[in-house]
Order: structure tokens, then C-alpha cells, then sequence
């Protein structure tokens, strides 16, 4: 019994001393953080937490439905990759081939309407609005300075940042990408309430354009640039741009960091595998859909070739272009993709006309060449299912 109050005396000290900590630093956004992670049993955030966030509508039109292929769902994920897919928590795994529905399948209780997190693939979607704003002159090019939008970065070194350098992750920005720290910029920014003042606290201290730094705030610039630009909300411009013309099936919800606030640009678009697959499908294309143009085919073909940038170690990149992720050759296929932390994944092998959607809840540590290994059992599932 004394054990027992020593142990219980000893958790009462510290929650009193962690919070005051949190009072004393003004980061009280860790209440919500610890709330929703550690005493719900998690150490990170999960893909069906949008319901604890506000969040933005992005409305769907009229619904343009996949045609299923005549050979829909007539194979079986090969058996030695099967238990990848229960190990990883997968919860869809939806295959387009040649335009049509070759494959979806659902695990533990999902199903093609379930609602899931993107995660970071919403930077992918970022890129691509960056594309509808050039081709609608709301955006001169890549190369545009974002002090022309952003009065915070007309000063000094931050005057020198392009655009372009937010797109290819070589802004020069000290963002503290650190997923582990509750007090680096993603824990500040999935669980605090005002993005605009805690991005605009940081700023350029390197030259852009010349070194990789994967980095969420430069997407949530872009998206505070789109908003500018275009004097509409992300969610607004998302639907007017994507959501719509590709006829999704469902409205997305889009999270945001306090009730009528800003997106999270950079994560928490949440949506089903099916209309996830429809951004593939689009690229797929050269930026069009049913025949209709909707992203110019330049900026697609420039956002899925390698960004002239070296690695930290000063290693020329051939992995990331605008916002999509590369893979310049794997069995004989280039493949392009977009990703998010969870095993989010929206992969395009264009020579077999392929788009592979994945979602779950768990990921594979990343490679030497910055890709989860996970990735490759989708990819390989696909091909070795439907890629003959």
C-alpha cells in the first residue's frame, strides 16, 4: 500500500510540475497533444482523429464513378506480401489500371466511404493548386518571389525566397522537422491553434534553391500564397480546382487550427482511397481528366522530374520534384508518388498505367534513398497482381 501512494504521490508531482512547464512556456497546445496521444494509449496522432480538430468542407459535384474492369477483383494479394499488409495496419488498397477499377479492398471496419487522414500527401495537393493558380495567372510562375504575397519575406534574406524553392523543399527556412519532439514545428502545428504566427516565426537563414530540407512549414507558405493569390480559402480552391472537376464522390474535410482558421496545408485532408486514386489518375493523364485539361501538362511534366538539388551531404537528389516523390527506376519502372508519415500513398507507374492507393496506419522506416520500404510491397502487390 505505501508503494502505492509513493508511485501515486510521485504521478501527481510530475503532472503538476509538466503542467506548470506548459503554463510557464505558453505551450498549451500539449494538453491537446497528450490528451489525444499518450492517454489514449498512442505515442502519435491516428488516422481518424479529424473529429478532435475543426475542419473545412471540401465539397464534391456530381460524382463521376470509377468503371469497374472486367477483370475487377479477380486477384488475390500474393501470399508472401499478404502479411505485410496486416502487419503495416493497412486499411484500403485500391489499384487503377488502364483508367478502370481493377482492385479495392478494406481492412478493420473501413470501407470506400471511410474517411482517413492524408496526411503528408496534402502537399502533393498543395503543388498541384500551385499549378491551377499559374495556369489561371493568379501566379506569375515558380520563380515568383513570396514576398509578392506575403509581406513577411519582402526583408533581407527572406526576399530572396522563390516559390519554386517551397515546392522543391530547398526553401532555407529553420523549420525543426522533428517528429519526435512535442516541441518542433509538426506537434506545434497538428495540435496548436494559430499557423500563421508560429510559421512566420521562422525564417530564411541559408540560400534557397540548393539544398533538400524536407520541411511541412514551406507547404503551409504555399498555402497561405494560394489564399493570397487567389482570395479564396484552400478548402475553396481545392474543391473549385480538384474536388470537382474529378469528380470526387464525397466531400473531403479539410483540418484547420482553430474554428474559421487556415488549413493544415500541410497534412489532414481527409478523404477515401477512391477519390485519393483520382489525383493519381490525373497526373497519370498529363493533367487531364476525361479529356478535359485541368493542370497544364508543363507543370505536371516539371513536377515529377528530379529538383536540381544536393542531399545535406551534398549528393545530387533524384528523389523529390514538385512536391511528388520519385522513383527514378524499380523493376524496370519509373514510378512517382505522393506520401504521407502513416503509410499514405498515392503511387503512379505511368508505362503500365497504373495508380496504386494505400492507406493504413503504420510505416515502414525509410531507406538510404529516403523511401519507406513498406512502399515497395503496394508496388510490388500491384504489378504482380494486374502489371502484365
Amino acid at each position: 500500500m505505501k508503494v502505492l501512494k509513493k508511485i501515486g504521490k510521485g504521478f501527481l508531482i510530475v503532472l503538476v510540475v509538466l503542467n506548470l512547464a506548459i503554463l510557464v512556456t505558453g505551450k498549451t497546445y500539449l494538453y491537446k497533444g497528450i490528451s489525444n496521444t499518450y492517454l489514449k494509449g498512442r505515442s502519435g496522432p491516428s488516422i481518424t482523429e479529424f473529429e478532435i480538430f475543426e475542419n473545412r468542407v471540401v465539397k464534391a459535384g456530381t460524382e463521376q464513378k470509377w468503371h469497374a474492369a472486367k477483370n475487377y477483383n479477380t486477384q488475390k494479394i500474393p501470399a508472401p506480401l499478404e502479411p505485410h499488409f496486416t502487419e503495416m495496419q493497412t486499411a484500403a488498397f485500391v489499384v487503377i489500371k488502364d483508367d478502370s477499377l481493377v482492385h479495392e479492398q478494406y481492412w478493420d471496419n473501413f470501407g470506400p466511404d471511410s474517411r482517413s487522414n492524408s496526411f503528408s500527401m496534402a502537399k502533393t495537393f498543395v503543388g498541384i493548386l500551385i499549378g491551377a493558380a499559374i495556369d489561371e495567372g493568379k501566379i506569375k510562375n515558380v520563380d515568383q518571389p513570396v514576398g509578392d504575397f506575403l509581406p513577411e519575406f519582402k526583408d533581407g534574406d527572406n526576399a530572396k525566397l522563390t516559390i519554386k524553392h517551397l515546392l522543391t523543399m530547398s526553401s532555407g527556412i529553420n523549420f525543426d522537422e522533428d517528429y519526435v519532439s512535442p516541441f518542433a514545428y509538426p506537434a506545434q502545428a497538428y495540435y496548436g491553434s494559430d499557423l500563421k504566427k508560429l510559421t512566420y516565426g521562422y525564417k530564411v537563414t541559408e540560400a534557397g534553391g540548393k539544398t533538400f530540407r524536407y520541411l511541412s512549414g514551406n507547404s503551409e507558405l504555399l498555402a497561405f500564397i494560394l489564399a493570397k493569390a487567389t482570395g479564396k480559402t484552400l478548402s475553396e480552391y481545392m474543391s473549385e480546382k480538384l474536388w470537382k472537376p474529378l469528380g470526387a464522390k464525397n466531400d473531403a474535410l479539410w483540418s484547420l487550427d482553430s474554428k474559421d482558421g487556415m488549413e493544415k496545408a500541410y497534412c489532414c485532408f481527409n478523404s477515401n482511397a477512391l477519390d485519393f486514386a483520382r489525383i493519381g489518375q490525373l497526373y497519370l493523364d498529363s493533367g487531364k481528366w476525361n479529356g478535359n485539361q485541368v493542370i497544364s501538362a508543363d507543370y505536371v511534366a516539371r513536377s515529377i522530374v528530379p529538383a536540381e538539388l544536393n542531399d545535406e551531404n551534398g549528393k545530387k537528389i533524384d528523389n523529390y520534384g514538385y512536391a511528388w516523390w520519385l522513383i527514378p527506376e524499380y523493376r524496370g519502372h519509373s514510378i512517382f508518388y505522393a506520401r504521407g508519415i502513416l503509410g499514405q500513398y498515392i503511387i503512379c507507374i505511368p508505362d503500365k498505367k497504373m495508380v496504386v492507393v494505400r492507406l493504413g496506419s503504420k510505416r515502414e522506416k525509410r531507406q538510404g534513398n529516403d523511401h519507406p520500404l513498406d512502399l515497395y510491397y503496394y508496388i510490388d502487390a500491384a504489378l504482380d497482381m494486374y502489371g502484365k
